[in-house]
């Protein structure tokens, strides 16, 4: 009608050109343009699952029905997953203000225009992978869909989501790691103990270093027995921050991770859409501008993630450090070596591929939430630049991978390395299935050999998350540990 209000998306353009009024013929034309017009990312693609949870996350948040769109645009989302069909969407081109560029290229596919979709193996336009899954190739849309589409953080979330997972298997089998590396340097247990932590009173504090202690249950390494095996006839006094605080140092993360579940369920289950529409008491509908597509939470909690497995990697790289020193492993072989060292160069190779990975996960762990710009003549001027958060995590998760894998498997050599001299000594429960699910992988390195394919069969372990299901199933998992 004439007097119908202005609608930012329905009966007015996008964006800068929002003051710019429309036809009601033009709508079906519009909802086209707008999705050929924001579809202009680039880069690789995200994953399939989060292309799929995408649209799974979307259409959860349309059933709310607070964003004016038909529930056949619901199912048609829905039809697109279960019959396996999944946008390539690129990674880069969103700012973080809604997942425009990113759902954009959702759109086309589920529309049926000539984008690229996968389904059962094959990249192909969207129309033809449409008829191959027996789906209908064309579906238009209606006034005002568009933009509940691509107006939101489903993309986002579903990225999130899959960091969380990576970032909880990771931190776990860190604690395994860790565990071998004090069973490897017969470590003093003080870091350990539950009054120290109960005196801090952080609950995952207290988790993780219980986590730990069930894993080395009945370790007899660890002892003044076990330390006496390798010459130590006084005390320690005490070892290194990077062993006393290690235990505290991942709780950060495994309280970051068990705030992020609360943060990304809630997204998860949130109308984030603009406009929104309610219906009032007289029984009239009313749509409200709002900004309930803003990025901001979820990019900082991302950049904070971020930042922590960072920090987790660091401790792991200047832990793998010590075990190449004779002095400070306190006993083991110079460069984790088998006789005749020196001859043999030992682990210190792999041991430079975990440093030289630290500065990039350092320089991309830098926050991406601070840095907006303005832009789209103003109309868009603060941006939460939050898929930059996501897709920086991802990629450190992937550093981070090799990092902890090349400190799992110097553990394991810095225990067979000294296996004889503590024969008759037992390692704790845990991690002695921990060595022995890594030696199942790698053997021993008891030459010096071609060290790359080691790396990346220890990283495609770790990756595999079979070592984890070792530490849990000895310790738990990595959950509410507020429990505790």
């Amino acid at each position: 009608p004439e007097n119908a209000r202005p609608l930012n998306g329905w009966n007015q353009a996008l964006g800068p050109l929002k003051d710019r009024p429309l036809e009601p013929d033009q709508q079906e034309e519009f909802q086209r343009r707008i999705l050929r017009s924001h579809a202009a990312g680039v880069g690789p693609a995200v994953s399939d699952g989060e292309a799929r949870l995408a649209l799974v996350l979307r259409a959860n948040a349309m059933a709310r029905a607070t964003m004016g769109v038909r529930p056949a645009l619901v199912e048609r989302m829905l039809s697109l997953v279960n019959a396996g069909v999944t946008p390539v969407i690129p990674q880069v081109g969103s700012l973080g203000t809604g997942d425009l560029q990113p759902m954009a290229a959702s759109g086309l596919v589920l529309t049926g225009e000539k984008a690229p979709a996968r389904y059962r193996g094959r990249t192909a336009p969207a129309d033809t992978t449409l008829r191959r899954a027996g789906l209908e190739p064309s579906f238009p849309l209606q006034a005002g869909e568009a933009l509940p589409l691509i107006s939101g953080s489903g993309l986002l979330t579903a990225r999130y989501v899959h960091a969380i997972d990576r970032a909880t298997s990771l931190e776990s089998q860190f604690e395994g790691a860790f565990a071998l590396f004090m069973e490897a340097t017969r470590a003093e247990q003080g870091s350990l103990d539950a009054r120290t932590h109960d005196e801090r009173r952080i609950p995952d504090q207290q988790a993780v270093a219980a986590r730990l202690r069930a894993l080395l249950a009945g370790s007899q390494w660890m002892t003044d027995e076990g330390r006496k095996r390798l010459g130590e006839d006084h005390p320690r006094v005490q070892d290194a921050v990077s062993v006393r605080a290690a235990p505290h140092i991942a709780a950060t993360l495994a309280q970051t991770l068990r705030e992020a579940k609360v943060i990304v369920e809630r997204e998860a289950n949130a109308s984030t859409s603009n406009p929104l529409l309610f219906r009032k008491e007289d029984g009239a509908y009313e749509f409200v501008m709002g900004g309930n597509w803003d990025g901001a939470q979820i990019g900082h909690a991302m950049d904070t993630l971020n930042a922590q497995v960072t920090d987790i990697a660091v401790l792991a790289h200047e832990l793998s450090a010590r075990l190449l020193s004779n002095r400070w492993s306190y006993g083991l072989p110079a460069n984790l070596a088998y006789p005749p060292v020196g001859l043999n160069s030992g682990m210190v190779q792999a041991q430079t591929t975990a440093a030289a990975l630290i500065p990039e996960m350092q320089t991309r762990a830098a926050p991406s939430g601070v840095l907006s710009r303005p832009e789209k003549d103003g109309q868009e001027d603060h941006n939460t630049m939050a898929m930059a958060s996501v897709r920086n995590l991802h990629e450190n998760l992937d550093r981070f991978e090799t990092v902890l894998a090349v400190l799992l498997m110097m553990d394991a050599q810095g225990i067979d390395l000294i296996d004889k001299t503590m024969h008759g000594l037992s390692l704790g429960t845990g991690t002695a299935a921990l060595h022995h699910g890594i030696r199942q992988t790698l053997p021993p390195l008891t030459d010096d050999r071609w060290m790359s394919p080691d790396v990346e069969r220890m990283t495609d372990l770790v990756r595999s998350r079979a070592l984890e299901t070792v530490v849990t199933r000895t310790s738990g998992p990595v959950h509410h540990s507020g429990e505790h």
